[in-house]
């Protein structure tokens, strides 16, 4: 993040230059862009610190909720930033733009776009590795930024070519709609983080080993399967049902070598598990508590 937030402050620096150097609209979206980018990333680096701090008596989940929020407070920047471009291209279009030095221009623009490639691949590499919102969140903005560069420099370097002037704006507008759409997938994730969205695939890989520990007999049923991840934090609880004359020693250890397998299923996150145990005959005793399972979603919700 210290190096995200070093490369956010000179493209700031190069773009503006760029964007004086040339008069271009499309420039100066894309320094816009840049402008909130900066802002974007020195949070997204507080948020990062803070959510690897560890659990405390008022958080005892821990602080990785954070993340969602710093992506949302990143798309709703993005967003604000689209919306100034293309208030910026309309203008422009409507009053003609004025145009010099767009090849100086552009050799600098090309130049800092390569840096931004490399930067947002290594964010996104790390954070993908790591199970990190933020670093990723934070890498999606950077190739964002480095796609709206490239597409200002198509722009811009067929206006230097053909001199149609018009096409500047246009490129704008293009860029504002591509930053639109990077703003609006950012804020859904956000929002199905914060509200614990359960993810598809790590369900059916709980309940499917889980329906193998019952085939190979070493639980007799489960239910009351829920999931959430918070980061590289993942948080599992489900009941497990076993027969009512086990002892409690031998229930214990196969809930143990249950809760191994679980946390295999996901090697590179913190995973907590959480186990009830019952024995089965608990369920005849709560009928409409603890109904056997019979599809996914009763497995889920018991």
């Amino acid at each position: 993040m210290a190096a995200s937030l070093l490369v956010s402050f000179l493209m700031l620096v190069g773009k503006l230059t760029a964007a004086a150097l040339t008069g271009s609209t499309a420039i100066y979206s894309d320094a816009a862009e840049s402008v909130i980018h900066l802002f974007a990333t020195g949070f997204a680096g507080f948020s990062l610190w803070y959510a690897s701090t560890p659990p405390d008596p008022e958080h005892p989940y821990g602080h990785g909720k954070v993340a969602y929020f710093a992506s949302a407070v990143e798309g709703t920047l993005i967003l604000l930033a689209a919306v100034g471009i293309a208030w910026m291209a309309v203008q422009d279009l409507v009053t003609g733009p004025t145009l010099e030095r767009l090849d100086l221009g552009l050799y600098l623009l090309g130049g800092l776009t390569v840096v931004n490639l490399g930067l947002g691949w290594y964010l996104i590499r790390t954070g993908r590795r790591t199970n990190s919102l933020v670093l990723v969140s934070n890498g999606q903005h950077v190739m964002t930024d480095m796609w709206t560069s490239l597409g200002v420099i198509v722009g811009v370097g067929l206006v230097w070519l053909t001199g149609i002037r018009w096409l500047d704006p246009a490129v704008a507008l293009l860029v504002a709609g591509n930053i639109l759409w990077t703003a609006t997938d950012l804020l859904r994730r956000s929002v199905y983080g914060l509200l614990d969205e359960a993810d598809p695939e790590a369900t059916k890989a709980l309940l499917d080993e889980l329906t193998t520990a019952v085939e190979e007999n070493l639980i007799a049923e489960f239910h009351q399967v829920r999931h959430r991840r918070s980061g590289d934090q993942v948080w599992i609880e489900y009941h497990l049902m076993f027969p009512g004359n086990m002892p409690i020693h031998e229930a214990h250890a196969r809930s143990h070598e249950v809760e191994d397998r679980v946390d295999a299923l996901f090697p590179d996150d913190d995973v907590n598990v959480t186990a009830h145990l019952e024995p089965r005959r608990h369920d005849e005793a709560h009928p409409d508590e603890h109904r056997e399972p019979t599809d996914p979603l009763r497995d889920i919700l018991g």
